[in-house]
């Protein structure tokens, strides 16, 4: 009897990118560690948690926002978000609720008992008595809170640049303490002592803020602060995490000490560091040393593969390392040795990779990633790259050093000559045996028949920021804004005519194909056409929200995207195009074909038909009948069909494969042999 165990494929995130994204807030409950992130041009604001220590995140349903503070009341959590409120969760952050205190931008978030604080920009600090169903606003409501911090019944509010205020009431009336001239980042509480870290220093008070010490780090910007027992952390703008041990009278430098850290928790003994740009660092030996946890949240904006090696550029800003490697397929990445400089395309030639940067110009590794050398070109910013027989092409941008124009070696990036293709900032390349197609922000696509030479503008003229080549067909994915229509558009005849498919009016940053199988990668996702372009379906499952996608590879029947500030993810190209229509004319009867080849390693293709519509499933079986892969299950028009089955995490031996279309039920054996 075949037992059933369905198994649906979806995006997942790879592991090894690590870093990016600025980490505005962090809190632990329990085994549970939430990090909250800033949205900025780099990234999406969203609420990630670990359940392993930071090995590991997820994003929670609280996504698309600024999450900026933190408070834990028993079972109850509370995250603060810029412009929507407070959010609260009563199972570890599964589900999110929005609060009544739903339309300020909350920076800080306090707990203490029944009573649950939250500072606002511009309107001052709330007060919840009911586990945030109700708010009332405090006497302090003309002010911008960005820190809060409780002490039996005092109340300290940190402001922007209005120093510190102390309530002993629950915030029926505040006092202005001492620090009146300083913008007050970050509180914290340890037994009698009170810590304020400020734009000028780190402060501390022993009498409940009545007066005030700059302690011996005053030469920093505090941003964050956490207490364990009688040790405190303090995060710094410039110098990364501060230790003290003895309730703040010394403090030494950690070994994170070049990084901006506006957030930081202490659990036991492990220790948060968030970082803007770095990700997010944790240490179990109270600073000693520091590892980078499993947050994966860097810009990925080329790919390359090079036998048996893939290669992704990837960044955050101005980070010290932007380039990638992956020897299996894009499971698994390890940083380059290609440093200080932002890799913003790639290309092979031979044996050759060739990396094109952001104002440092083009790099060679003749040692497949090993060693890198600088070219002579070494001062533009180069936005594309591609081989054109013994030619690399360098598409460079616009800059103080001259107009963007086209650029090649034909020595291995020696010596670079211009060509014709002047005044226009050429952010695509591709190259179909002797012609060479450029496409440009202002002026579309220009065709070269002679590598480059000369050129000719087509009639395409859309800002194409990605141009491939498949077979006879040339795609051009074309970028939407002011001004600019997108979309994806084909040509048939050398890039003379052209044609816009279905896939239109929408930002396209990316387009692949393999055989008659086009996917596109947008401003929300992806998207496939297994019919040059008539139709396309969104392929998303596993993204949540939807990812923008600014680079794609396929390799080894995988389909590789990189995302706008999450880093690289993987899927099968098998499971994203599922079925494949061969033909719309209508079988006489339902029918399963043989799949072919068989045997098989690791891939085979199974072809079946269908009469009239019909709900559809073809499973996949091992020898004991239990089902292994799902590979169609969806309703189909009449017509005959194709999928394939992607063997590869599967050991030699014989499988079956099953179809089900209405009351047609046959099965088949098949052959695996690694």
């Amino acid at each position: 009897m075949l037992a059933s165990l369905a198994v649906n494929g979806q995006w997942v995130q790879t592991n090894g990118i690590l870093g990016g994204g600025i980490i505005r807030s962090l809190a632990v409950n329990g085994n549970i560690v939430f990090a909250g992130t800033y949205r900025d041009s780099q990234s999406f604001g969203c609420l990630f948690r670990s359940t392993n220590n930071g090995f590991t995140w997820t994003k929670t349903a609280l996504d698309s926002q600024n999450i900026m503070s933190f408070a834990i009341n028993g079972e109850y959590i509370f995250a603060g978000s810029m412009s929507y409120g407070v959010y609260i969760s009563t199972n570890n952050g599964s589900n999110w609720t929005q609060t009544a205190l739903n339309n300020k931008s909350i920076y800080s978030l306090s707990a203490n008992g029944n009573n649950i604080f939250a500072g606002t920009w511009d309107s001052g600090v709330y007060i919840s008595t009911n586990n945030g169903l109700s708010w009332s606003q405090t006497a302090l409501n003309s002010k911008s809170i960005y820190s809060l911090a409780v002490n039996g019944n005092n109340i300290f509010a940190g402001t922007w640049v209005n120093g510190l205020y102390h309530s002993t009431d629950n915030g029926s009336s505040w006092t202005q303490v001492a620090l009146n001239n300083n913008g007050i980042h970050s509180l914290a509480i340890s037994g009698n002592h009170i810590f304020a870290g400020s734009y000028n220093g780190l402060f501390m008070s022993t009498n409940n803020g009545l007066s005030w010490t700059q302690t011996t780090l005053n030469n920093e910007s505090i941003w964050s602060l956490a207490v364990n027992g009688n040790t405190i952390f303090a995060g710094a703008e410039m110098g990364g995490v501060y230790v003290s041990t003895n309730n703040g009278m010394m403090w030494s430098q950690t070994t994170l000490n070049d990084k901006f850290v506006p957030s930081l928790a202490v659990s036991n003994n492990s220790v948060f560091a968030g970082t803007t740009r770095n990700g997010l660092y944790l240490s179990t030996n109270f600073g000693s040393s520091w590892t980078v946890t499993g947050f994966n949240m860097k810009i990925v904006t080329a790919f390359a593969g090079l036998g048996d090696n893939i290669f992704a550029a990837a960044s955050y800003n101005n980070d010290s390392s932007s380039l990638y490697i992956s020897s299996n397929n894009g499971a698994n990445w390890a940083e380059a040795t290609l440093h200080n400089t932002t890799v913003t395309s790639l290309a092979t030639l031979g044996n050759n990779i060739f990396a094109g940067t952001a104002g440092n110009g083009v790099f060679i590794s003749m040692n497949n990633g090993i060693n890198w050398s600088q070219t002579t070109l070494n001062y533009a910013n180069i936005k594309s790259l591609a081989v054109s027989g013994n030619n690399i092409l360098a598409g460079v941008l616009t800059q103080q050093s001259g107009p963007g124009s086209l650029i090649y070696s034909s020595n291995n990036g020696v010596n670079w000559v211009s060509t014709t293709l002047l005044n226009n900032d050429v952010y695509s390349l591709a190259v179909k045996g002797n012609i060479v197609f450029a496409g440009t922000k202002v002026n579309g696509v220009y065709r070269s028949t002679d590598n480059g030479l000369t050129w000719t503008q087509t009639v395409l003229n859309k800002f194409a920021n990605s141009i491939i080549i498949s077979g006879n067909t040339i795609y051009a994915g074309c970028f939407s804004g002011v001004g600019y229509s997108g979309g994806v558009y084909l040509s048939t005849d050398d890039g003379i005519s052209w044609t816009q498919t279905a896939l239109n009016n929408r930002p396209v940053n990316s387009v692949v194909a393999k055989e008659n199988n086009i996917i596109a990668g947008t401003d929300d996702g992806i998207y496939l056409s297994t019919n040059n372009g008539v139709t396309w379906t969104q392929k998303n499952q596993g993204f949540n929200p939807a990812q923008r996608i600014l680079s794609l590879l396929i390799s080894n029947n995988y389909v590789l995207a990189g995302t706008l500030g999450y880093s690289v993810w993987r899927r099968e190209l098998s499971e994203i195009v599922g079925v494949q229509n061969l033909s719309t004319e209508t079988p006489s009867a339902f029918s399963l074909s043989q799949n072919y080849p068989n045997p098989f390693n690791p891939i085979t293709k199974i072809e079946f038909a269908i009469p009239k519509i019909s709900d559809v499933k073809i499973s996949v079986f091992d020898v004991t009948g239990k089902e292994i892969e799902v590979l169609v299950n969806e309703r189909l028009a009449a017509g005959t069909y194709s999928t394939d089955w992607n063997a590869s995490k599967f050991s030699s031996g014989v499988y079956f494969y099953r179809i089900k279309a209405g009351d047609f039920v046959e099965t088949k054996k098949m052959v695996l042999v690694r």
